[in-house]
């Protein structure tokens, strides 16, 4: 058993940052086991987890030295299978570190490699490194060994030529180690400790905090928060902004905070649906009885009534559902208008209306005028945005915000909220990612109201979305957390009638 090493994640790093360079040329094997009792329960070591093949470089031929953690149930020697968390040191270039398969191919990982959730991790551990300029790199997919690493991308990774020859099929998270000792830990830190979460160790309690600050900030990059400010400044550059994301995240009271705060309230709100047209919309006729007799009169639609009240002051356009509505029919002509680059040019664009209306027989979009729309991206009854609509516009993703659940002080309403977000994160394919219910189904005044809002909306939509299929088959897992807020609800409520 090996001994508690207080220091274990620090001598690793600085032994993996000098790669063959260092004077130190003894076994990398005991600070790998150093790091069970160390910074991992000593419980999860197995004597076949640990691969200690520097020597490698002492010989001629193809051989590249390497070390690393690789799943127990492999031989002690020669090839291996599954997920590994490897570096591969150099004399001159230091060492690269990252996540490979196995030369015998994914097993016995194929539940981690081809896991919706292990692809968010890694991808979202690549904006967390590349944020802190360290050079990185992911394969979209871990399991696809036959794609090699980008060409471009081994050039940016001068000094391993080597390493990419032999295994850049198998590569699929790589980054440089630094060779400043404190950057050098904390990569280290970040790849072992999402090792380490993949596979299930448990941290040891000195360690804990920076455990879970890592996968914090893991976890913020797939829902990253959205700011009213943010989107403000984003509509002034681009007049034209679509907030999307699933049901309950705030896209609409987000919408109106923004008129109220930078738009002095100034602005109108409508809603499109699949009754709206281009009459509604831009102009049209409308019946007028008048003295007996039948006659039609040109109606202003509400972007001409936005654009007249832009004239004077800004003015914000508020289009809620936006893609309930037939958009190239609603739209007509007027989309030639929604071009960002010539709003407040010496010569907007303009388009003849079919009708005058109040005496404007052409339109054109006021500098002062902006438009944010809310658009459902759950509702799988509605076709996507065309590109020559969805070009025009601004996307914002609004996820659900976990700290306003927290905020609230409802254990329950976390708990629920944590085991949703973890099942969809791990298991949904992309497009039933949109389905995680927003935080709006979490939000009450006490538990009681948290309940009953468990019962008559969010479980509704659980089991709706169990009878679709959504999330294939991951439906296990949602059906076992669907039954568990069922039985809550029941408890509470059978607590509450025998008082």
């Amino acid at each position: 058993m090996a001994s508690s090493d207080p220091d274990a994640l620090g001598r690793l790093s600085d032994r993996i940052r000098v790669g063959l360079a260092g004077t130190d040329r003894s076994s990398v094997r005991p600070l790998l086991e150093g790091l069970f009792g160390g910074r991992f329960a000593q419980r999860h070591t197995e004597k076949t987890m640990f691969r200690d093949a520097y020597s490698l470089g002492e010989g001629s031929g193809d051989g590249v030295p390497y070390a690393g953690l690789i799943h127990p149930e492999n031989p002690q020697s020669g090839p291996y299978g599954g997920t590994s968390l490897v570096w591969f040191p150099t004399t001159e270039a230091g060492s690269l570190i990252g996540l490979v398969v196995g030369t015998r191919g994914l097993s016995p990982d194929e539940g981690i490699l081809m896991r919706p959730g292990h692809r968010r991790r890694i991808a979202a551990l690549r904006r967390y490194l590349a944020q802190r300029r360290v050079e990185v790199w992911t394969k979209p997919d871990p399991a696809a060994l036959g794609v090699l690493v980008p060409k471009t991308v081994r050039e940016r990774f001068a000094g391993f030529d080597g390493t990419f020859q032999r295994y850049g099929r198998e590569m699929y998270c790589t980054a440089v180690v630094p060779s400043d000792p404190a950057k050098a830990r904390w990569v280290v830190q970040a790849f072992l400790d999402l090792y380490a979460h993949e596979r299930g160790w448990q941290v040891l309690k000195p360690y804990e905090a920076e455990y879970d600050r890592l996968h914090g900030e893991l976890r913020s990059d797939l829902f990253p928060s959205v700011d009213a400010e943010v989107v403000h400044r984003l509509l002034q550059s681009r007049h034209f902004v679509i907030l999307q994301g699933p049901p309950g995240t705030g896209k609409t009271r987000l919408a109106e905070e923004i008129r109220e705060r930078f738009f002095g309230g100034q602005g109108m709100t409508v809603q499109f649906h699949p009754a709206v047209t281009y009459e509604d919309f831009v102009v049209g006729l409308t019946p007028d009885a008048r003295a007996g007799s039948l006659r039609f009169a040109v109606r202003s639609g509400w972007l001409l009534e936005a654009a007249r009240a832009a004239r004077e002051r800004p003015f914000l356009l508020t289009i809620d559902e936006l893609n309930r509505a037939d958009l190239g029919k609603v739209l007509g002509e007027a989309i030639y208008l929604f071009e960002p680059g010539e709003i407040g040019s010496e010569r907007p664009r303009s388009i003849r209306l079919p009708h005058q209306a109040e005496g404007m027989s052409t339109l054109d979009l006021p500098a002062n005028l902006f438009v944010l729309a809310t658009m459902n991206t759950a509702d799988r009854s509605i076709a996507p945005l065309d590109l020559a609509i969805r070009r025009r516009f601004a996307f914002v993703h609004v996820p659900p915000d976990r700290e306003v659940v927290v905020a609230q002080g409802l254990g329950l309403a976390t708990e629920v909220f944590d085991r949703l977000t973890d099942i969809f994160v791990e298991h949904a394919p992309p497009e039933a990612l949109e389905l995680l219910p927003g935080h709006a189904y979490f939000i009450a005044k006490d538990t009681a109201d948290l309940l009953s809002r468990f019962r008559f909306e969010l479980l509704p939509l659980l089991d709706e979305y169990l009878r679709q299929g959504f999330l294939g088959p991951a439906s296990s897992e949602l059906s076992a957390v669907r039954d568990s807020i069922e039985d809550a609800v029941h408890q509470f409520e059978h607590a509450a009638s025998t008082k």
